[in-house]
């Protein structure tokens, strides 16, 4: 899997791209199809910081999610939940339409 990370008004410290890095390296285990994260973190000033992260999948599948928030870690963490739930929900959906239930065949005999 791909990872990149940009800063935009901020400087990105080593444990921050780490931490994004460890943290974001779990979304295939809910997605297969995920094989690039683009992590972007906005210093929007006054302490503050905004966290968006984009996961790529095959058959241009995007998911992409934002948090704001006065503490980086905590922004990174929001936002890889957030994530986690889209990827999850759309793995349901897929197997969902590919498995269709609640269907009964009749039998004759």
């Amino acid at each position: 899997m791909l990872f990149t990370i940009t800063g935009k008004h901020i400087i990105i410290t080593e444990s921050i791209k780490s931490y994004a890095e460890e943290k974001t390296s779990k979304l295939p285990k809910f997605y297969d199809s995920v094989n690039r994260v683009e992590v972007v973190i906005d210093g929007l000033g006054a302490g503050k910081a905004s966290v968006q992260i984009i996961a790529r999948a095959e058959h241009s599948n995007v998911f992409v999610v934002t948090e704001a928030g006065q503490d980086v870690y905590k922004c990174i963490d929001a936002a890889v939940h957030k994530l986690e739930s889209q990827l999850r929900k759309k793995k349901t959906k897929e197997r969902d339409n590919k498995h269709p239930g609640g269907t009964e065949r009749s039998s004759k005999g």
